[in-house]
């Protein structure tokens, strides 16, 4: 017997008497349908049973839902290959949703399981199980529709992962309706703008927004009920303590399942760090290119006035490539390893680091630091270093550290707002007299002390060694 021909025998002796789940009759099925070929119509699955639980009738879709297509008479309750209920404990058949109604003659209103197809697949569904009831109120069976519920799982998956990933987010993430009023906010959100979703859910967006930029939301309103989208806008939000942070927002209409606008999602971003970052590249820049052209310059003095005491082209060579050299040593240190921002050297350090080829080498150092140290940053780095190796290359040449026995003595003294640095020089050769002519230190020396550091020198030609003093104002040394 098919599966039709078998169904039709049931129909005709019961399809004015139906139970629906109030009780009642359902409408009859006009003599040119027949009702077999309704069910077998319809887009999900539905098949009948005797009291006994066996399958007398089943359409297209549960053979489909089923992935086999059960034997008439035989296959009891449903259908399926194996049964499962939602936490995926086994179900046995005769425990299922139609088992039930039938036991208990009453109506199954969607009850949850999971029916596994002989293939392996498994599909989440709802059962409908209903009595049905001959004209003396006697069951003869039972119909059942089961919903496909694969769709809404997917649905259900798609909204879990999409929820966890908004939660998860770094960026503040928030939806607000066509008025304004806040409807999601994530804990990125509550990072960003320290209030807790309890606070903003159900209030304006407006309480985010500076009094001086009130006028931005109705723009961003109107362009999302236009359906705009809105990329990388960046501006200023207030959070909930009163400070205000830089974002780039990112805005996109929502739509229901019509189609329709109901709001906007927005995605803010913080770009403080991103802020930071740009000014503190730009002002590197700027840092960099004012140092290389402080640097030509300065070699471009070096060249000058080299070429004014120079008498072979090999000496002027000679020199210019010392006094770069001094200058190289002395830009090293203001570059430390490691620090996002330069850090001053201090005059000891760089004294040391000029003397340190003359001073080496022996039992006892020749050259000596003393005194109370200071900070010295930016320009006056580079002019202080040219002046003190000019200073360390005349007393290699012609004073004390020219010869074994010649001692330098550094020694440094701070009275009040100023500096003074001592140098002295002794056991060195005999001098006789003082220098008639002037020399690049000479010229240096008016350069830097006087017009750099706006101070003063003072020479001393004893006997055995030249005796400096440089006085200027300690602040002179921290200007950049």
């Amino acid at each position: 017997m098919s599966r039709k021909s078998s169904h039709r025998d049931d129909a005709a002796a019961a399809k004015s008497h139906v139970s629906s789940e109030s009780g009642g009759p359902l409408p009859s099925v006009p003599d040119h349908l027949d009702l077999a070929d309704v069910l077998d119509a319809l887009p999900e699955a539905v098949y009948t049973t005797d009291i006994n639980g066996l399958i007398t009738f089943y359409n297209k879709a549960a053979a489909v839902f089923w992935g086999i297509e059960p034997q008439l008479g035989h296959s009891e309750f449903c259908g399926s290959w194996k049964l499962y209920w939602p936490d995926g404990t086994p179900l046995p058949h005769d425990q299922c949703p139609m088992a039930i109604a039938l036991k208990e003659q009453r109506p199954i209103r969607g009850l949850e399981a999971i029916a596994e197809r002989p293939d392996g697949t498994r599909i989440r569904f709802l059962a409908f199980p209903s009595p049905i009831f001959n004209a003396n109120g006697t069951m003869i069976g039972a119909v059942n529709m089961l919903v496909d519920l694969t769709e809404q799982t997917k649905a259900d998956e798609a909204a879990l992962r999409h929820d966890a990933i908004v939660e998860s987010s770094d960026d503040a993430i928030i939806a607000k309706d066509l008025m304004g009023r806040i409807i999601n906010w994530n804990k990125g959100a509550q990072r960003l703008f320290g209030y807790t979703a309890e606070e903003a859910i159900g209030k304006p967006i407006a309480m985010l927004i500076p009094q001086d930029r009130a006028n931005e939301e109705p723009g961003i309103l109107e362009r999302i009920r236009r359906g705009e989208r809105i990329e990388h806008y960046e501006t200023i939000r207030r959070r909930k303590d009163g400070s205000l942070v830089e974002i780039s927002l990112s805005i996109s209409p929502i739509r229901n399942k019509q189609g329709f606008i109901v709001g906007a999602a927005k995605i803010a971003r913080d770009i403080t760090e991103r802020r930071q970052a740009e000014e503190q590249k730009n002002l590197l820049i700027r840092e960099m290119d004012h140092r290389v052209k402080n640097l030509f310059t300065l070699a471009s003095s070096v060249v000058v006035l080299s070429a004014r005491t120079a008498t072979t082209s090999a000496g002027l060579a000679s020199a210019i490539s010392e006094r770069l050299n001094a200058l190289a040593r002395a830009h090293t240190l203001t570059i430390p390893y490691g620090a996002r921002k330069q850090q001053p050297t201090t005059l000891h350090t760089l004294i040391n680091t000029i003397l340190a080829p003359y001073a080496t080498g022996h039992s006892e150092s020749r050259a000596v630091v003393t005194g109370p140290d200071i900070s010295i940053a930016g320009n006056a780095v580079t002019s202080f270093a040219l002046l003190l190796h000019e200073f360390a290359t005349n007393a290699a040449k012609y004073g004390a550290l020219s010869i074994p026995e010649g001692r330098l003595d550094v020694s440094c003294s701070n009275i009040g707002d100023f500096f003074t640095i001592d140098w002295n020089e002794s056991n060195g050769p005999p001098i006789e007299c003082e220098p008639k002519a002037s020399g690049f230190g000479t010229f240096l020396a008016k350069a830097t002390v006087r017009g750099h550091l706006d101070g003063e020198i003072f020479r001393d030609w004893k006997p055995d060694g030249l005796s400096l003093r440089l006085t200027f104002p300690a602040k002179s040394l921290q200007e950049t």
